[in-house]
């Protein structure tokens, strides 16, 4: 059992940033795969970033995703966001330690944190 809790949401004006940051229980956080989804309302959720146990990421438009094995913490930065950026931002991990961007690749999620971006 894994348990991964997200922090670092909250309100941003267009053009700013914000670093989400997700930290997670358990010995083995340096063999798991991670990545980051997200899901407006009444929308899909849709991948955002991963990053794989040996450091191989994979991610889309501005975000870039890191990790701090030490600190068991998987963070996704966030540069030049928009209003289209809002979202729910959830993190994931996968036992297998690769990437992917098909969130059934993924055995745990946390519960989520909100970024709104508005003028």
């Amino acid at each position: 059992q894994v348990e991964l809790v997200e922090s670092g949401g909250g309100w941003v004006q267009p053009g700013g940033s914000l670093r989400l940051s997700c930290t997670a229980s358990g010995r083995t956080f340096s063999c798991y795969g991670l990545g980051w989804f997200r899901q407006a309302q009444g929308k899909e959720r849709e991948f955002v970033a991963s990053i794989s146990a040996s450091g191989m990421t994979a991610v889309v438009d501005r975000f870039l995703i890191s990790r701090d094995n030490a600190k068991n913490t998987v963070y996704l930065q966030m540069n030049n966001l928009k209003p289209e950026d809002t979202a729910v931002y959830f993190c994931a991990s996968r036992s297998d330690g690769g990437v992917g961007a098909n969130g059934a690749g993924y055995d745990y999620w946390g519960q989520g944190t909100q970024v709104t971006v508005s003028s």
